[in-house]
């Protein structure tokens, strides 16, 4: 009996010292785990720095590759100016140029960091002591101090920014350049204080944000990305015409001597096209030689009409059969005979909707002789305009409670109207009946066009999407996703190639059967309407922020520009390629003649 009790005395003892170790050992590993917690997350912080470091220099060596090739396309551009230049000079002035520009090709790595000191100096030093200094330090890199030729004042020395890398290349267009950017400064400063429009609708697609100062003018941009653009010039130099930097070639001794105003373009431009690869990423584009010239290509527009409708313009077409254009505002539809110059008054009104619903879209049969009208209200309106006084010749109504955009088949058969609950409904003109609807958009569908074979249908949404739609089998054949909303698309009427406008101001330019894409970026704000010539070589497009792009079609070189005086909501070009109408939120529409 004794020796059981010593037994139990001496397990339980065992017992308890045993659990006494395993948690002397339990407390050991815990703080063995912290430790190595703790160096996990400190290895996990230090890969995540890591990670942002890689990240950021692969975007700095990008960045880098850009702009080398940026610079290096500014050179070739500015070697073939001086070119052009050089052989209207003297030969003592041509000898003296020649060795200016030897001279900027040699300069040294000290050399310039000799110059960057200079820039550095820019902000501490005042105007007049820096350009004595900044002559005495390009005295001292021993380059030539030429006098000018007869005709050409001196200007004053330019700050050389370290965008434009070519610290030893012509002064003067260093100067116009910097000069021009000031100014570009001063106008966005008093952007800033523009006012509200009154009176506006809850426009989906984003009414005008401000009236503007009046303003107007088209600007002619060189066609090759990364350009010299045209503001600024000096006297007495020939004309580099709006398509000298891209085909420089073509131009002969006599057809720049017979110009009659003389500039030189010297404003440097940033890349504004780039192509997208299947893998994501970004190459700024190279314009071909002849992009801005050639049979059907424009080289201006110029405005010949004002329509004042009296509310915010939302839409508009425009027929060449009978030079008649149609505004699209508060209610109703207005139509104006464009044939005469003069002040314009309307020809007749068409009430369509209610006084306070803002009409979104209007089409014309391509007869000239029926007009189809949408806008914020579940009823389509069809026009007779062939009878002395337009009438409503049918209604088509939905369940829709607005619909954003019409587009009319080939054959005057069917109408599309995208609705604002995101439906694409086919109707049956000539009976006025509902044939069927293509579901698939989650949010308003905002935009249409029918493709070149008749048989495809593309649109566009507010849900960030763009979707073709089989009008033969009633099905959705593709869907494209993007970040942004889509305000407006076109399909090229010639070849295979869709262009899309977005709230986030790009224009993406996508071909429907392959990987490639072109992305625009030359508007400052969501680009609202878009519209392909009928030949589908170039094609506009508008935008909030004011403007009126043309753009060579498919890689987007720039045609011209127009600046309006309010944002640009709607636009039409005639079926000839001859006009160019547009609404906007100054309550006006614009219409240009394109001149070939």
């Amino acid at each position: 009996m004794q020796t059981s009790s010593q037994s139990s005395q001496q397990l339980k003892f065992t017992t308890s010292d045993s659990c006494d170790r395993i948690k002397d050992e339990f407390q050991f590993l815990q703080a063995q785990y912290h430790s190595l917690k703790l160096e996990c997350d400190k290895l996990a912080s230090e890969k995540s720095e890591m990670q942002r470091h890689y990240i950021m220099y692969y975007e700095m060596s990008y960045g880098l590759n850009i702009e080398m090739h940026k610079q290096a396309e500014i050179v070739k551009r500015l070697n073939a100016i001086c070119a052009q230049v050089l052989p209207y000079l003297s030969q003592e002035h041509q000898q003296q140029v020649l060795g200016a520009i030897e001279r900027a090709k040699q300069v040294t790595p000290p050399e310039m960091n000799s110059i960057i000191r200079v820039v550095m100096l820019h902000a501490c030093c005042p105007q007049q002591q820096l350009q004595a200094h900044q002559l005495s330090q390009l005295q001292g890199l021993a380059l030539p101090m030429t006098p000018l030729p007869l005709g050409l004042t001196p200007p004053t020395l330019p700050t050389v920014t370290s965008s434009s890398g070519l610290f030893s290349l012509s002064s003067i267009l260093a100067s116009q350049a910097h000069l021009a950017k000031e100014e570009k400064a001063t106008r966005e400063g008093g952007d800033n204080h523009r006012d509200e429009d009154g009176d506006k609708s809850d426009y989906p697609l984003s009414l005008p944000s401000g009236s503007f100062p009046a303003h107007f003018g088209v600007v002619t941009h060189a066609g090759l990305n990364r350009e010299l653009g045209s503001p600024g010039g000096f006297g007495g130099a020939p004309n580099i015409s709006p398509q000298m930097n891209t085909a420089t070639s073509g131009y002969t001794r006599s057809s720049v001597v017979n110009k009659t105003f003389l500039s030189i373009s010297c404003t440097s431009m940033e890349s504004y096209s780039f192509y997208l690869s299947a893998d994501g990423h970004m190459q700024p584009v190279s314009f071909p030689h002849d992009a801005l010239v050639g049979p059907g290509i424009p080289r201006h527009a110029r405005q010949i009409h004002t329509l004042t409708h009296g509310e915010v313009v939302c839409a508009v077409t425009i027929s060449t059969s009978t030079h008649h254009v149609y505004t699209g505002g508060k209610g109703c539809v207005k139509m104006w005979d464009i044939s005469q110059p003069g002040n314009k008054s309307s020809m007749a009104q068409l009430d369509c909707l209610n006084r306070d619903n803002y009409i979104r879209s209007c089409k014309l049969l391509p007869d000239g002789r029926t007009l189809v009208v949408g806008g914020e209200a579940s009823t389509l309106s069809i026009w007779d305009l062939a009878s002395p006084t337009p009438r409503i010749k049918a209604e088509l109504t939905s369940s829709a409670p607005a619909c954003y955009a019409l587009a009319i088949s080939p054959d005057s058969k069917v109408c599309f109207s995208c609705c604002s609950d995101g439906n694409i409904v086919v109707w049956d003109l000539h009976n006025q009946t509902l044939v069927r609807q293509f579901q698939g958009h989650t949010d308003g569908a905002s935009c249409i066009d029918i493709a070149n074979d008749g048989v495809k249908l593309w649109t566009g949404g507010l849900d960030s999407t763009v979707r073709c739609w089989d009008l033969r089998e009633g099905r959705q054949m593709q869907q494209h996703d993007f970040t942004s909303q889509i305000f407006s698309l076109g399909h090229c009427p010639t070849g295979d190639w869709l262009a899309v406008g977005m709230e986030s101001s790009n224009v993406e330019v996508m071909h429907v059967s392959k990987t490639d894409k072109y992305q625009l970026r030359l508007h400052e704000s969501c680009v609202l309407s878009l519209k392909f010539a009928c030949c589908g070589k170039w094609f506009i497009s508008t935008g909030k922020d004011n403007l009126l792009n043309a753009w060579r079609s498919p890689y987007g070189a720039s045609i011209f520009q127009s600046k309006e005086s309010s944002s640009v909501l709607s636009c039409d070009l005639s079926p000839d390629d001859s006009y160019i109408v547009t609404g906007s939120g100054d309550k006006k529409a614009t219409v240009y003649e394109i001149i070939y």
